[in-house]
């Protein structure tokens, strides 16, 4: 699994937003360090508390300073060379700078609140925001009766009945980069956890840097939002398989009958506080 392969972006569809990325990165090797700092440089990215992001050998420090506490008041984040997982961490942070640096400064709010509470333990805020962070996916939707499909968890009918208005009115956006790293070699039953957002029409015709830096700027407020991401409920599970285009064996109406794969959700999930309808994006 650890063998580089510089085309790794064409191995399936859900990777192919990080097909740029993937450009910037390629050669007869894993890119090292240096070169990924100087790619990171040129981007400009920096954290929310204003220092530029830089990429450190894990240590002994490492273990003991919390790694968002050591991201946002060092700016320095992590990494393993030859490894997937991390790689693709730095190349989701590449594309979704502002929405990386909101997740790490809602996790250092946490901290700190927690460290000011006596006794307090990690909380679903976090849980929340790790689980986007590694499995997240971004869903646009220019028509709110599909994502309240998602939240209905009825994968027939909208996966295969209503395949063309997917087509026509939503967009699939992996984020987390271990979402990423399973699709490497994609097996039945990935799953990731999604951010619903309604869109208007011109959204989705926008040329594809142009929608990615609009999905990072509403999923950076988002997330920067106090009131949102403070269960993991609020994101839905996504058998992402199941997106027409993403899998040969889904052009099949039976394919979708696998309720091992496509789960109808227990009744508490489809029924939760966070089924509340996805707020309306009007930029």
């Amino acid at each position: 699994m650890n063998q580089w392969d510089q085309s790794f972006a064409g191995r399936s569809p859900i990777l192919a937003a990080l097909r740029d990325g993937a450009r910037a990165v390629a050669g007869d090797d894993w890119p090292a360090t240096p070169a990924l700092q100087a790619i990171i440089d040129g981007a400009g990215i920096h954290t929310v508390s204003g220092l530029p992001l830089r990429l450190v050998t894990p240590d002994a420090e490492g273990a003991i300073v919390a790694h968002e506490l050591r991201l946002y008041l060092r700016g320095e984040l992590e990494f393993r060379e030859r490894n997937w997982h991390d790689l693709l961490n730095v190349l989701v942070w590449l594309m979704f700078p502002y929405t990386k640096a909101a997740l790490n400064a809602r996790h250092f709010r946490e901290l700190t609140a927690a460290s000011a509470a006596a006794g307090a333990g990690r909380g679903t805020v976090r849980d929340a925001l790790t689980l986007f962070d590694e499995s997240g996916i971004i869903v646009l939707s220019t028509d709110a009766a599909l994502l309240g499909m998602i939240r209905g968890f009825l994968w027939k009918p909208l996966f295969w009945d209503s395949r063309s208005r997917v087509v026509a009115a939503m967009r699939f956006v992996p984020f987390g980069h271990a979402l990423y790293e399973k699709a490497l070699a994609p097996f039945k039953g990935i799953t990731g956890r999604a951010l619903l957002l309604e869109v208007k029409n011109e959204v989705l015709d926008l040329a594809p840097a142009e929608q990615l830096r609009f999905i990072d700027g509403c999923a950076a407020a988002r997330i920067a939002d106090p009131r949102s991401l403070l269960l993991t409920t609020e994101l839905a599970p996504l058998p992402v398989l199941g997106v027409p285009g993403w899998c040969r064996d889904n052009e099949h109406p039976g394919y979708y009958d696998d309720r091992d794969h496509f789960r109808p959700g227990r009744l508490r999930d489809r029924q939760s506080p966070s089924s509340r309808s996805a707020p309306s994006i009007l930029k």
